[in-house]
């Protein structure tokens, strides 16, 4: 009632008033108001003003008011952590971002990949001129099928731990026993050879051969053992025929021989840093045919047998690394059987050697480890005098110095160079001394071809007269080359010297083989053999050569 009141005595008034939009679409905390605003001053309201005066704004400090006091206050410079920063972007003070929402159907990004990870290729890659739109088939071929569970693609399946890549799909997968990775093998081969015995006239044989091997490998997180157990027994389809003028064969009439070469070893981690070793070992061998050391007129080769042990210890410090450890042989030989039904006794060569030796190395950058190493050792007799009447007591050692190297995978190994020599008790026979060379490299030339080259010296016992022993060099060149994952070629060359020290005999040895490896499968390998032998002598009719020809297989597991 009061408001037609005053429309009924004020009608001029309310008719000068027009609906315009703002007055039904409120603007609440604009900075600056429509133009079209009702309540926005016109220009004709400001007749007489100039322009506004920006010190009258009162969000201003009032100038008569004092300032706060700035004593025991932090000052804070620049702006605050995180200012700016958007609600899904990084924030320095490790505060919680909010997750953007998308709306219902709406495809939402794949999160990034994880450490490591390749990332998708941007644009299709280019092969032989054209953009391949999807993997060839040979991508997906030749691989073996994983069941679900194993691959870790089951839905609620826990993650499963990556299994290790199998380098070898053909090598033997082995048992576990408890802790320990068993793996055994045994060679099965016959073939002919035209020269068993290395005579100066050869007479041929079939033969056969029977190597079976064991490897043991503990699976522990602290300490080790290891048994590696390899055997042989080469046994020949007939026997040497004696000389027709009655002489001594200089080989035996029955060349069968067997061979055996183990050893175990331990590790007992005492700390990080400190590490106590051991091996026992064990050979079992007959003299090398054509070797000067066999007697004449034998019925068979008299066996020999080395058992040994080492104790030592390893310590590092930092890059520093020190080794050393005692060592302890027994060598004795079997009596030698004649051909006349007679016995001779070999105990003169029997012989118990006590040495020590010791090694330091620096790793200078990883791959880099030059060292040191030294070693000494004593060889007592149970004879004091040979079947000659020489005292073989003697005291040796060597010295030498190299580095261990691993240059991105492509070329490692060892290499040393040195000096090693013996004196005998008996003044008669010269020092047995000479340059020694040691050397184990591998040359990864292409993922397929990998060559290899081996070099050792050793100072070998003699009875012959005068003689103080055979510095004895080999030099071993392999090349291994893959025609398939299932067919491996390996072509071999090996050369040594053998210096008969306080003799005029020298005697140069070569060998040329090649080996073919076809692999059925994990367990069945087939391996041909051809190799040709040579020993060049100064000494006449002691020039041998032979050609071996084999086939084989190898069972393992």
């Amino acid at each position: 009632m009061p408001c037609l009141a005053l429309t009924a005595l004020f009608p001029a008034l309310a008719e000068a008033q027009t609906l315009t939009p703002d007055m039904l679409r409120p603007v609440r905390g604009g900075f600056v108001s429509p133009d079209d605003s009702p309540l926005r001053r016109t220009a004709p309201d400001r007749a007489g003003e100039g322009l506004p005066d920006p010190s009258a704004d009162p969000r201003l400090p009032n100038a008569d008011k004092p300032a706060p006091s700035r004593i025991g206050q932090i000052p804070k410079y620049g702006l605050p952590a995180a200012n700016g920063a958007s609600d899904s972007g990084y924030d320095s003070l490790n505060r919680k971002r909010q997750k953007s929402k998308y709306y219902p159907g709406q495809a939402k990004p794949k999160p990034p990949v994880g450490p490591g990870s390749q990332p998708p290729p941007l644009v299709a890659p280019v092969v032989s001129g054209r953009v391949r739109i999807a993997p060839p088939p040979s991508d997906k071929a030749n691989k073996t099928p994983l069941p679900p569970a194993m691959a870790g693609t089951v839905a609620g399946q826990p993650v499963r731990k990556r299994l290790k890549v199998d380098d070898d799909p053909f090598g033997a997968v082995g048992d576990y026993a408890g802790s320990f990775l068993l793996k055994g093998a045994v060679e099965l081969s016959a073939g002919y050879d035209t020269n068993p015995g290395r005579l100066g006239v050869p007479q041929g044989s079939p033969f056969y051969v029977i190597a079976p091997e064991f490897l043991a490998v503990s699976d522990w997180e602290r300490h080790a053992v290891v048994a590696d157990l390899r055997g042989s027994f080469t046994g020949y389809g007939n026997n040497l025929m004696p000389n027709a003028d009655g002489t001594p064969l200089s080989a035996p009439i029955d060349i069968s021989r067997p061979a055996f070469n183990g050893h175990i070893d331990g590790r007992l981690d005492v700390s990080r840093d400190t590490r106590l070793t051991a091996q026992g070992r064990l050979l079992v061998a007959t003299d090398n045919p054509g070797s000067p050391n066999v007697q004449a007129g034998l019925e068979r080769y008299p066996l020999y047998s080395t058992v040994g042990a080492t104790f030592g210890f390893d310590q590092n410090f930092n890059r520093l690394q020190v080794s050393g450890g005692a060592t302890v042989d027994r060598t004795d030989y079997q009596w030698s059987k004649l051909t006349d039904g007679t016995k001779t006794s070999n105990d003169d060569r029997n012989f118990t050697q006590y040495g020590g030796i010791g090694r330091v190395s620096y790793e200078v950058m990883p791959g880099l480890k030059p060292f040191g190493e030294v070693q000494g050792d004593s060889r007592v007799h149970d004879l004091y005098l040979d079947r000659n009447g020489y005292a073989r007591n003697s005291n040796g050692g060597y010295v030498k110095a190299g580095t261990s190297f691993e240059f991105s995978r492509l070329l490692t190994g060892e290499i040393a160079v040195g000096w090693a020599e013996r004196t005998y008790v008996d003044a008669r026979l010269p020092k047995l001394q000479g340059l020694l060379t040691t050397a184990s490299l591998v040359w990864t030339a292409t993922p397929l071809t990998t060559a290899k080259y081996f070099s050792d010296t050793q100072l070998v016992e003699t009875t012959l007269p005068g003689t103080a022993g055979i510095l004895v060099r080999t030099h071993t060149f392999e090349v291994d080359h893959d025609f398939r994952r299932w067919l491996t070629g390996i072509g071999k060359f090996s050369y040594g010297t053998l210096d008969y020290q306080g003799n005029i005999r020298k005697d140069q040895t070569y060998s040329v083989s090649g080996d073919l490896i076809y692999k059925m499968n994990r367990n069945i390998w087939v391996k041909g053999t051809l190799r040709r032998d040579w020993l060049e002598s100064n000494v006449p009719g002691a020039s041998t050569n032979s050609t071996v020809v084999m086939l084989g297989v190898r069972v393992q597991n």
